[in-house]
């Protein structure tokens, strides 16, 4: 921690990112002052104020005194009081991914980037590394629902992170190993809407890996296959394709379980593996986490066990079981908010549920994306069985012409699907659910907006099941 010696003081503008609360939590229990702004309160702050961070509602310049370092969510304008003050103050002011840079100074560090799935492969390679005995460091997007938390100081020689491509500053990360999802075109506002530079952004990120490191890749993903040929270090492939080096066969699904087998090339042996999870995206997701581990000798009892007992990341397909005026209902709260992982989870409901109605309630995130994913958007959501959408959440943009949640409620209906609500409030969510509630057994919360408060809502309004 040498890096950090004249550090005493450290403030977070944008605190409330779950990235941002997860290396608050990290710097807290290393020892450093921590203190934060955000304009929305949440219990995840609370819980941060606990551990000893001064938190801010609200952004002022009076909040940066006595600071020494800003870091700052990639969510933060430019023109924030708290940023214009401490450059007048000559503060030296850093994006969060730098800090995480700075954290994994030490360690042997593992970094998950991807479009989609860092969150949960992220949190399956700490909870193997943790059932091995080895207390990792993680910090991660979401909360691990086993701790609920979204990040821990451990004792021992790893970190685990999530790399988060969306606005390139993953870049500033270093790691000994890096694994690479896959790769979508998402968040190409901050690459100027030009895919080749999106994928550009991810060789610059696998060739900062060091030369003692290796990747662990997607060998089935196109867009990485594309790229892989421009990384320099050593990769090693999963997926199902004949030639990776862990490749995955004989996927079997069971009421939201499935069973999978891992070839291991350099061994020449099948190994059984189990997750509690559904999709087969998942299987991907463990299949990554289970290269890298056998690829760093933790035993094949621990990654057996640490994937088997791994339950979730909140707001990944995590359930709750209610009662909504006296019928049994399943609600699924679910972060995910592109096309791919809206079909990936429509996919994994209906493999669950083969004979069940299932109504989603969908918030659009960003006017670019949505803009930019129509017609994708509407091929997917007419795969529902009921359907209502909520205002696209803006994430600080500026609206667009002609994207609206209407737009699509509209054109959805125009391709013959007989059950879509476009709402305005979402005020009106749960009286719309008590007129439609004999239409569906489950009620899905989809997006990466405020819909995940329209989740509490369902949950704060009616009785959860006891089992």
């Amino acid at each position: 921690m040498k890096l950090f010696k004249k550090v005493k003081k450290i403030h977070f503008v944008g605190i409330g990112g779950a990235g941002m609360i997860g290396i608050a939590r990290v710097l807290l229990k290393k020892g450093y002052k921590i203190s934060g702004s955000d304009v929305v309160d949440s219990s995840d702050l609370q819980k941060l104020r606990k551990d000893g961070a001064k938190v801010f509602i609200g952004h002022k310049k009076e909040n940066i005194k006595d600071s020494n370092l800003l870091v700052v969510s990639s969510a933060i304008d430019k023109n924030n009081p708290e940023l214009v003050h401490a450059k007048r103050q000559l503060i030296t002011t850093i994006p969060r991914a730098e800090m995480l840079g700075s954290i994994m100074i030490g360690y042997e560090s593992i970094a998950i980037a991807g479009s989609h799935g860092k969150t949960t492969t992220t949190s399956m390679i700490a909870k193997i590394i943790s059932k091995a005995g080895l207390s990792p460091t993680y910090v991660v997007g979401g909360k691990v629902l086993s701790t609920d938390e979204n990040s821990d100081l451990g004792e021992g020689k790893y970190i685990v992170v999530e790399a988060d491509e969306s606005d390139g500053t993953f870049t500033h990360l270093q790691p000994d190993v890096a694994v690479l999802t896959n790769i979508d075109d998402d968040h190409l506002v901050h690459y100027n809407n030009i895919f080749d530079n999106l994928l550009d952004s991810f060789v610059m990120f696998a060739e900062n890996v060091p030369f003692y490191g290796y990747l662990a890749i997607n060998g089935d993903d196109v867009n990485i296959k594309k790229i892989s040929k421009k990384i320099s270090r050593a990769q090693v492939k999963f997926g199902e394709s004949k030639g990776c080096h862990y490749q995955i066969t004989k996927i079997s699904s069971n009421k939201g379980k499935q069973s999978f087998e891992i070839f291991d090339a350099k061994n020449n042996k099948n190994h059984k593996f189990k997750i509690n999870l559904p999709g087969k995206h998942n299987v991907f997701n463990a299949a990554a986490a289970i290269a890298v581990s056998m690829e760093e000798g933790i035993s094949l009892g621990a990654i057996k066990s640490g994937i088997q007992e791994f339950s979730g990341v909140g707001r990944r397909y995590e359930k709750h079981d209610l009662i909504i005026n006296q019928k049994e209902v399943t609600l699924i709260d679910d972060y995910g908010h592109h096309p791919l992982e809206i079909e990936s989870n429509i996919n994994a409901y209906k493999e669950e549920y083969p004979n069940k109605k299932v109504c989603m309630i969908f918030q659009p995130h960003r006017f670019s994306r949505t803009a930019q994913l129509f017609d994708d958007f509407v091929r997917v959501l007419s795969k529902t069985d009921l359907l209502i959408l909520l205002d696209i959440y803006s994430a600080s943009e500026k609206p667009i012409r002609g994207i609206h949640s209407r737009i699509i409620s509209e054109t959805i209906k125009q391709k013959g699907h007989k059950n879509v609500t476009y709402l305005k409030s979402h005020d009106d969510v749960n009286d719309l659910i008590m007129d439609k509630i004999e239409d569906f057994d489950i009620l899905v919360t989809q997006g990466a907006g405020s819909v995940s408060k329209v989740c509490e809502s369902i949950k704060n309004k009616w009785t959860k099941l006891k089992k």
